[in-house]
């Protein structure tokens, strides 16, 4: 099990490394843009990676790859909200393809996932951090080299646990 806790450190395989979180800490009741973590256990979903610029992913969780029209929606409004999409979208999204390094590897938490409740928050993923671990919307974020070798241990049983 990864655990997060609000002193900005996730613990995984007696391992711990440092993280950065929502930029208004953790909550135990989340809404779409609140920038809040929430709080909870939550299932691997599988990860999403940047083939141009990590070439190979070593996980034993499902991967598939971010092309340039990716995208995950977190418009209310869509029957696509919290979930993976294609652009162009006439609904708002997040786009997984960026010009920064933040989504080269993205591991997709079960987060509003069953059922999706729209409002709730979306989006929440474990993430490369930006420099300074600058806080994120509302994700977990470590530096590459440290998301590498997690997602190396997880399996398709590891949890998250975020306190």
């Amino acid at each position: 099990m990864l655990r997060v806790s609000k002193f900005k450190i996730i613990t995984f395989d007696k391992k711990s490394y440092k993280c950065c979180i929502g930029k208004l800490g953790l909550t135990k009741k989340k809404e779409e843009g609140d920038l809040k973590t929430p709080i909870g256990k939550y299932n691997i979903l599988k990860c999403y990676f940047r083939p141009d610029r990590i070439k190979k992913i070593n996980t034993k969780i499902k991967c598939e790859k971010i092309r340039r029209n990716s995208a995950w929606c977190d418009d209310v409004r869509s029957k696509y909200y919290n979930r993976p999409i294609k652009l162009p979208s006439k609904f708002r999204y997040e786009k997984l393809y960026r010009k920064d390094n933040c989504y080269d590897l993205i591991v997709v938490l079960n987060y509003n996932m069953n059922p999706i409740i729209k409002g709730k928050g979306s989006a929440i993923f474990l993430h490369i951090a930006k420099k300074k671990y600058k806080p994120t919307k509302g994700c977990i974020a470590v530096k590459k080299e440290d998301l590498l070798e997690i997602v190396k241990k997880i399996k398709k049983k590891t949890t998250i646990l975020i306190k």
